[in-house]
Parts: structure tokens; C-alpha cells; sequence
């Protein structure tokens, strides 16, 4: 069984919303990068049963694509309290998306939530 979600723009809003971790993996199946680090997340997955993991076909939702700027893929998202908290293109080695995914963790939203609105402020 697989760990990950299919996310669609039908059920995007719905799982982020609902979700205060998501992650968020941008690919598409031509992509070589994207077949490389399918397996990494997915182990990944496996050993965050407590946080969801999506994937976006970018072919299949160009939409969200766009919305997100996506210019790359893989590119690799993730969304705290619906705020995306960390998004990079490139397939991330086991290690590094282990390291990435412990910050989000780590990460003090209401800092996070200070910070943008001190952005959006000026």
C-alpha cells in the first residue's frame, strides 16, 4: 500500500486545509529526476506515518502547477498551517529530506505566522 496521496485540485485545498504538515512532492512520470526520488519519498512516507505526503502529477494537474509557480520537478513542497514553509526543486537524497522534513518539524509557527505578516506589513 502506498503511503502517499495522489493530490488533485479537487482535493488540494480540502487535505491542506485539513492538515496542519503536508508534504508535497511536484512530478511528472517522464521526468527521470521525479522516478529517482519516488522511492525516497516514499520511504519517507513510511517513516512519517503521522505527517500526509502528496504527490502532484504536474502533468495531470497543470493548475496547481501554475498556481505554485512550479518551474522545475521534482520540486518538493512543504505546508505547515497552510503556510508553505520550505519548497525546492531537485530530488533530495534520503538524508537531506530526512533533515528537511526534522526542521519543519522543529519550526515555531507562530514565528513563521510573525514573520510573513511583518513581510506582508511593508
Amino acid at each position: 500500500m502506498s503511503s502517499t496521496m495522489e493530490l488533485t485540485k479537487e482535493n488540494f485545498d480540502q487535505t491542506v486545509t485539513e492538515n496542519d504538515f503536508v508534504l508535497i512532492d511536484f512530478w511528472a512520470a517522464w521526468c527521470g529526476p521525479c522516478r529517482h526520488f519516488a522511492p525516497v519519498y516514499e520511504k519517507a512516507a513510511q517513516d512519517n506515518p503521522d505527517l500526509v505526503f502528496g504527490k502532484v502529477d504536474t502533468e495531470a494537474q497543470p493548475e496547481l502547477a501554475a498556481a505554485f509557480g512550479i518551474q522545475s520537478i521534482p520540486t518538493l513542497m512543504i505546508v505547515r498551517d497552510q503556510v508553505a514553509v520550505f519548497a525546492q526543486p531537485g530530488a533530495l537524497p534520503e538524508a537531506a529530506l530526512a533533515d528537511v522534513i526534522g526542521q519543519a518539524r522543529q519550526l515555531d509557527m507562530d514565528k513563521v505566522r510573525a514573520s510573513i505578516a511583518a513581510q506582508q506589513a511593508e
